[in-house]
């Protein structure tokens, strides 16, 4: 018998996905932005910007490389961690070896070997984001494991989940920082250039990030509060006994293409303020805010009507309402209004559907991992987060890919065809998305 998770034990929870937030958006948000930048953003090339095959250039091909060694890693992790026998527990072991190997290779991307275009900062870029991925993921796989184990109950679940969104989104806003953090540092303290303060910014967040992902470690007694066993399956039949579950293969695909389309956003974001919107890249500070505290006021919403009317309808409406907002940055800046109302416009309604996509994936798939320990006897709950990260990446392999693909057909003021053409893609995906979800067969509690 397992002790009821406390409210600051659920907030020690959440900081851990804001210190894993923060590492991983600093990649989203900055990486294709340092490594293939806009005319006007003031950085050097560093490394090749040529079409490969005409459609394919190095910072597509090498963030896919990454992501693709780093999504067959996953179950090996997970393999891992639901077989643990430690005496601490399953996951937070694994999870503090984990912490100082993602925050030294994430400081590492961002510290090129040459500050201009060169072979060895490819071969450096390779090697330091294949770091970051498996060592962060040696990290998030056991800590989202922990989540239908620390809340047993349906609410409990969405509870929890909505904590840990709230850590989501803050490491997304602190992510978000980084340009306004560097030109602050860069003018106070008189460094030599663009990416030496974007250095010091990341050293700076990255030191956050460990001592917030460093919280639930130290906080949580898994033996405690958890009471998850070790399972003695091998890893082939997990993943087919996890792989035929009709409901968990529905949720995969829809997963699948939202995270291609919200990648879009986050790694397009720079490129919307500063070519679509022709704006000021601080602005991205201001439009983050504003999408935090619009999305936190709907969470208690999400929260209640969850319990009203079921999750799956959610999901369901805020899909199809980020397609339209996807549509709305192809047309960005292109109506005769002003192009800061129309950004911030459309940042504060994207809020409205990310609230509840940040919250109820993750306890709509505790609810399947739940459903599925009671049936099968055995506790696969780290085989599960895996495969759905598996999907994850892929699709966020496939987004940067994609984004970084189009760029070529435009991505600087007056010529933007490519930006905007990532608008159109992001639409039909959370719309194709939306259509899968309406098989989901959802387990309401009487």
């Amino acid at each position: 018998m397992t002790s009821p998770f406390p409210f600051g034990k659920q907030i020690a929870y959440a900081f851990g996905m804001m210190g894993w937030s923060i590492l991983t958006n600093l990649i989203s948000v900055i990486l294709v932005y340092l490594y293939a930048p806009p005319a006007n953003s003031g950085i050097p090339l560093l490394i090749t910007q040529v079409a490969i095959f005409g459609i394919f250039n190095a910072i597509a091909l090498i963030t896919a490389g990454g992501r693709l060694i780093d999504a067959f890693y996953d179950p090996f992790i997970a393999q891992f961690s639901d077989r643990s026998k430690n005496p601490k527990g399953r996951r937070i072991p694994v999870m503090k070896w984990a912490i100082l190997p993602s925050l030294v290779f994430c400081f590492l991307v961002f510290y090129p070997l040459k500050q201009e275009e060169s072979s060895l900062n490819i071969a450096w870029l390779v090697f330091a984001l294949v770091g970051f991925y498996v060592s962060s993921t040696s990290y998030i796989i056991p800590y989202n494991a922990l989540l239908p184990e620390l809340a047993p109950g349906s609410q409990d679940k969405v509870r929890l989940a909505t904590w840990q969104s709230v850590g989501y989104v803050f490491g997304i806003g602190i992510a978000s920082n980084a340009f306004n953090l560097s030109d602050s540092l860069q003018h106070s303290f008189a460094l030599d250039n663009r990416i030496q303060a974007i250095q010091v910014t990341i050293l700076i967040m990255v030191v956050l990030a460990g001592i917030c992902m460093l919280i639930p470690v130290l906080a949580i007694d898994e033996r405690k509060y958890s009471n998850g066993k070790p399972n003695d399956i091998n890893m082939k039949t997990a993943l087919r006994q996890t792989l035929s579950n009709k409901n968990f293969l529905l949720f995969i695909v829809a997963d699948f293409s939202y995270f291609i389309a919200v990648t879009i956003i986050t790694s397009g974001l720079m490129y919307f303020v500063t070519v679509l919107a022709r704006l000021k890249e601080e602005i991205g500070n201001s439009l983050m805010i504003t999408m935090v505290l619009v999305s936190f006021v709907f969470y208690p919403v999400v929260n209640y009507l969850a319990k009203r009317i079921g999750k799956k309808v959610i999901v369901i409406f805020s899909l199809l309402f980020l397609s339209l907002i996807f549509f709305g940055i192809y047309i960005l800046g292109k109506p005769d209004i002003d192009r800061q109302v129309q950004i911030y416009l459309l940042i504060g309604l994207a809020a409205i559907p990310v609230a509840s996509l940040n919250i109820l994936p993750n306890a709509i798939l505790a609810e399947i991992i739940a459903k599925d320990s009671r049936e099968t006897k055995e506790n696969k709950e780290a085989i599960y987060f895996a495969v759905r990260y598996f999907f994850v990446k892929i699709a966020q392999t496939f987004g940067i890919a994609l984004f970084s693909m189009f760029l070529i057909y435009g991505k600087d003021v007056g010529n933007d065809f490519g930006v905007r053409m990532n608008g159109i893609l992001g639409c039909v995906l959370c719309f194709l998305a939306a259509v899968i979800f309406t098989r989901f067969k959802e387990e309401r509690p009487n």
